[in-house]
């Protein structure tokens, strides 16, 4: 594909219940490619690599995958790479070269857990992306891969995980994981910083070299310095409740959570309150927007909004927020989904949800129908439904969405979404 000649956005669409992975072309929203039998896992989500490029794990098949939505358009493959990894996956990210990508374990479906894996893989080994495996703690780990800092004269890429009960991160060394002999031995971190014992979300600026850590009192902040990561002032909600989920949106170099707020009970759902909340990296200035009471939960970044989808009784809608105005632009109704949460049930258990996808190239808006097979396409910028896109598959729980361009610098946020 010509440098001179703009890619069009591609749009992939998983099925992680049923099985396989479509991509396709927007606007037209024609069908490029089709990978069948493959199962990403939904909690770690798509992670977005340098030029178009998108990694998930196939919880089936215990694969890294990396694909190239353009490849099939060269005449090329779709799947670019794959490697073998520990399952189930709870969350993926790269260094910010998208060389480096590590892959922690979680509970999958159980109730406790029970791995203790951790899987690095370098995608530029020679002959080819090599995989190590280790073991570190067992629980719900988040993770982030931190390069050396600027201009140091010797140090290594860091594997820092965010660890629960206890809560703390813990800073693995990269060549030392990667030297590991075979049978999965146990190793130990480098260094690390005590955290509280609810952490869930995390978040890397490749800018400032901060990671970020969400907890139920505040957003917990670290640099690496040295050989010692580093504690720096926490940045508090700004109000009741917490976020579950950060988000970088590289655009703006904000960082964005959705603050849940309401009663703790998950059968009263419909009470929750939700909040956008964000942090300027280089402004250091933080607010709250109101976005109203349900189920909301991860967001997309586009170019010039944030999407975020929210599940009410009262009726779903897709709410559009313009960051450099601070103010919802437009509430999109979405039709309603057979088998969606109830009030006096939890929304999150064999019941329909709705995934969303944006790139921070374009104004287009992804949002899929959970259990009907249909996925949405919004104007951000008219604020309008464009068209919907229907698979063969019904997309239940919602499916898994990714909005890619090669020229998007999506590949900022090194984190798997």
């Amino acid at each position: 594909m010509s440098s001179a000649v703009p890619a069009s956005p591609r749009l992939l669409v998983a099925d992680h219940v049923a099985g396989g992975l479509r991509v396709f072309d927007l606007p037209d929203g024609r069908e490029t490619a089709f990978l069948p039998g493959r199962h990403p896992a939904e909690h770690a989500g798509f992670l977005a690599l340098p030029g178009g490029r998108t990694a998930f794990v196939d919880d089936r098949a215990g694969e890294l995958v990396v694909l190239d939505p353009y490849g099939p358009d060269r005449g090329g493959p779709l799947t670019a790479a794959t490697a073998p990894v520990a399952v189930p996956a709870e969350h993926l990210a790269a260094d910010p070269a998208g060389r480096r990508i590590a892959v922690t374990t979680g509970l999958g479906r159980n109730e406790e857990p029970w791995s203790d894996l951790l899987t690095v893989v370098d995608l530029g080994a020679d002959g080819g992306p090599r995989a190590v495996r280790v073991r570190t703690r067992t629980g719900e780990p988040g993770v982030v891969v931190v390069p050396p800092p600027d201009g140091a004269d010797s140090g290594d890429t860091w594997v820092v995980l965010r660890q629960r009960e206890p809560g703390a991160l813990a800073a693995y060394s990269w060549p030392a994981l990667a030297a590991a002999p075979p049978s999965c031995p146990p190793v130990a971190p480098l260094c690390g910083l005590p955290l509280p014992d609810d952490g869930h979300g995390d978040a890397y600026d490749p800018v400032s070299g901060r990671l970020f850590a969400a907890a139920g009192q505040v957003v917990h902040r670290a640099r690496r310095t040295g050989d010692a990561l580093v504690p720096e002032p926490p940045l508090p909600w700004g109000g009741d409740g917490r976020g579950y989920y950060l988000r970088l949106d590289p655009v703006r170099r904000t960082l964005w959570s959705t603050v849940r707020g309401g009663p703790g009970e998950p059968e009263r759902w419909p009470e929750w309150t939700n909040c956008a909340w964000w942090y300027g990296l280089g402004s250091g200035l933080t607010g709250r927007i109101p976005l109203g009471p349900g189920l909301v939960f991860r967001l997309a970044v586009a170019a010039r909004h944030l999407a975020f989808a929210r599940i009410h009784p009262d009726g779903d809608e897709l709410i559009l927020l313009r960051p450099d105005g601070g103010r919802v632009t437009a509430r999109v109704p979405l039709p309603p989904m057979d088998g969606a949460p109830r009030p006096g049930a939890a929304p999150w258990d064999g019941v329909q949800r709705r995934a969303v996808a944006a790139s921070p190239g374009h104004d287009l808006i992804a949002v899929t129908r959970g259990g009907h097979g249909e996925v949405h396409l919004v104007d951000a910028a008219a604020g309008t439904l464009v068209r919907t896109l229907t698979v063969p598959t019904p997309l239940d729980e919602g499916g898994l969405l990714t909005l890619t361009d090669p020229a998007d610098g999506a590949e900022r946020d090194p984190v798997g979404r």
